[in-house]
């Protein structure tokens, strides 16, 4: 098994993935595996992973997406199907070769999708619970009409400089997810099917104020899930709450993981 740096990148498919992970190795420990928004990346997480690896003892993997950080560049436009491609094609590689043994998905916005995506479609029994933060399981007017104006400050505002931190090639990052949600077709999008495949247990979390979505992202996940399914919506926040109410939202996901997870399960099988 091979054991991984704290950061580097790895290779799946033609892609450089750029990575950080904290805590046990993946083989060794419960992993909460970390998936970014649209304009994400593993950097822009912040503090949050240190947080939760810091509460919770597990393995936090969070990782940049092609296109996207310091990650290999895509090439555009990104075929409509992205977000399958990520969970169906590119995320059971990375699992497999980061030596994944069982842990939680945590994604966000973007990464949220690909989280039901590949927790309904793969069938992995190593994923225990799979945690969302502001999902999209269809395309709604509010998120398009928000993603227009976002590509409007892209191109008129410092928006561009302050993602370019973020981004080794941010036009890539910004086109690559911008142009998929305003193209016309992409208005079919629809996640809801794979809803009723996931076995494991569900958290959402959702700003009361969130730009890019309403609350029918969530009514549509209690009525096809079959699996279990706690909501939090976090009063003043939009749509990056682990941002905008950091405490909160980190109180709604260790709640969740400390319920399915054993992180001080040893070598011998013994539980604290």
């Amino acid at each position: 098994m091979t054991v991984l740096a704290p950061s580097g990148f790895l290779r799946i498919g033609a892609s450089d993935l750029e990575y950080r992970m904290i805590g046990p190795q993946p083989s060794e420990a419960p992993t909460i595996v970390m998936l970014h928004e649209g304009l994400g990346s593993a950097g822009l997480w912040g503090d949050f992973p240190d947080r939760i690896q810091a509460a919770t003892e597990a393995c936090v993997f969070a990782y940049s997406r092609a296109g996207y950080g310091a990650s290999t560049p895509v090439k555009l436009p990104r075929p409509l199907d992205y977000m399958h491609v990520e969970a169906l094609d590119v995320l059971p590689n990375l699992l497999d070769q980061i030596g994944f043994c069982r842990g939680l998905l945590l994604g966000h916005s973007d990464g949220a999708s690909i989280a039901a995506i590949y927790a309904g479609g793969a069938g992995d029994h190593r994923v225990r619970g799979v945690a969302m933060i502001a999902p999209h399981f269809i395309v709604e007017d509010i998120s398009v009409s928000s993603i227009a104006g976002i590509k409007q400050a892209y191109e008129t505002t410092n928006l561009r400089s302050k993602l370019a931190r973020w981004h080794s090639d941010v036009d890539n990052a910004f086109y690559g997810w911008n142009g998929a949600w305003l193209d016309q077709k992409f208005r079919d999008w629809d996640i809801s099917e794979y809803l009723a495949y996931i076995r494991v247990p569900v958290v959402i979390l959702q700003g009361a104020d969130d730009q890019y979505g309403t609350i029918r992202q969530i009514e549509i996940a209690q009525q096809e899930c079959y699996c279990p399914v706690d909501v939090t919506i976090i009063p003043g926040a939009g749509h990056s709450p682990h941002r905008e109410a950091p405490e909160t939202t980190l109180n709604a996901i260790l709640e969740f993981a400390r319920g399915i997870l054993d992180t001080h399960e040893g070598s011998q099988g013994q539980a604290a």
